[in-house]
């Protein structure tokens, strides 16, 4: 230990870690520098001893021996001599007070590591499931293939959109059986297809529409069907979502409903942002024809006072690199806000969302360093979030005024935001 301790010095700038390393004085495999040269810890030791003992070796033979790793101890005067022909230099030993001073300062600065270590914030094993539960939940609900997009209505960014169309390629997407349960129809007559019934039961009650149209009807809102789609889709992902966390199945109906009603949007804006692009500034989801930029929302009814605060909202959030346990707490966090519209037990949400609050803190704590701010950043988002479900809502009760549009929506998004703004 006294001689680890007393013999590590710094490997020079020029040193390439690459080369392999070799004992100058024997050939050995050498373990870096000591005493100013590159040597094994065989010859590190003999040349410590020698100088400490002032040692005085003659050469039986010549006085010049080959030293190798074999017969290095045969002739101590030779490997003394390349010792010091190599580089090695007494004034690099250490005393024995210098070796007990710098050992001392070794095992303190390994005592300071030890207790910053155990000074370090923490996560519970409470809150490490409640994270767990959520990301998995979110693995569960977010297919990032986006495979089932295809199922959708046809996203058309160029020319009408007909009624017929539409509706063939509803009933078309729903022919697999085997996919994830989702209503295209706009005009779906099935009106147990609402919130309440995905909430309590998350699954279809089928499927019936109603006959086809004589003549086709064309609309200037081309992507609104696909897009219409996407977002009833993503709501029951949502609702799927909301149901795993901890505490929310606990609640009325009528809260869970409120709830999920006034956020739904909110949450599907949190997770798009996984989809988004700084670099185009458009949300890719998959192959091309379904990457999406503003101006395809725009041919869904959107107009750009949502749209441009939509997209300065997204750059925000996607530049805070949040950790994927920061953004799922963040969107159970927006999912649980007590001063929601027809919220009757405001202190148990409130006492449900202060948990999770608690829980995105300590991780940010633990695992986010340099996120001193990051917290108070995440819930700025949120309120930005509030403006953006209130322009939201207020386009899409327009459009659901204007029966041309309004039947190219779902019942599911008629109920959410149909009558949201007054």
């Amino acid at each position: 230990l006294e001689d680890t301790v007393s013999t590590s010095t710094q490997v020079p700038d020029e040193f390439d870690r690459n080369v392999p390393r070799i004992c100058g004085v024997c050939g050995d495999k050498a373990t870096g520098f000591h005493f100013n040269a590159m040597t094994c810890e065989g010859c590190k030791g003999f040349f410590r001893r020698s100088m400490k003992r002032k040692a005085s070796f003659t050469c039986p033979f010549n006085g010049s021996c080959t030293i190798t790793k074999d017969n290095r101890r045969h002739c101590q005067a030779c490997r003394l001599k390349r010792c010091l022909d190599i580089g090695m230099m007494k004034e690099f030993i250490l005393t024995d007070e210098e070796v007990q001073r710098k050992k001392e300062l070794i095992q303190r600065r390994k005592d300071e590591e030890a207790q910053r270590e155990a000074q370090k914030p923490r996560l519970s094993e409470e809150q490490r499931s409640i994270i767990d539960t959520l990301v998995d939940a979110h693995h569960k609900t977010y297919d990032d293939s986006y495979s089932d997009f295809s199922r959708f209505r046809p996203p058309v960014r160029e020319g009408p959109v007909t009624r017929s169309a539409s509706r063939a390629a509803s009933l078309h997407s729903l022919s697999d059986a085997s996919s994830d349960s989702f209503s295209h129809s706009p005009e779906s007559g099935d009106r147990k297809m609402n919130l309440s019934s995905l909430l309590m039961m998350y699954q279809e009650q089928g499927l019936s529409s109603s006959p086809d149209s004589k003549e086709d009807e064309g609309t200037s809102l081309s992507m609104l069907p696909h897009l219409a789609d996407l977002v009833s889709y993503s709501i029951q992902k949502v609702i799927g979502f909301a149901k795993t966390i901890p505490g929310f199945r606990e609640l009325t109906a009528e809260d869970q409903i409120a709830l999920l009603k006034s956020s739904a949007i909110e949450v599907i804006m949190l997770r798009s942002n996984q989809s988004f692009s700084l670099e185009d500034m458009s949300w890719s989801c998959g192959g091309p024809e379904f990457k999406y930029c503003v101006n395809d929302v725009t041919k869904a009814g959107h107009s750009l006072e949502l749209l441009e605060p939509l997209v300065k909202f997204q750059v925000g959030l996607k530049k805070l690199n949040l950790h994927e346990e920061e953004h799922v707490l963040l969107m159970a966090i927006c999912l649980l806000s007590p001063d929601r519209p027809g919220v009757q037990d405001h202190e148990r949400v409130e006492a449900l969302q202060d948990r999770i609050s608690e829980v995105l803190q300590a991780y940010i704590c633990a695992h986010h360093p340099g996120g001193r701010l990051l917290y108070a950043k995440m819930i700025q988002k949120l309120a930005d979030l509030r403006s953006l479900n209130e322009e939201h809502s207020k386009q899409y009760r327009s459009l659901s005024f204007q029966p041309e549009h309004s039947m190219q929506l779902t019942p599911l998004v008629l109920e959410v935001f149909g009558g949201q703004v007054t």
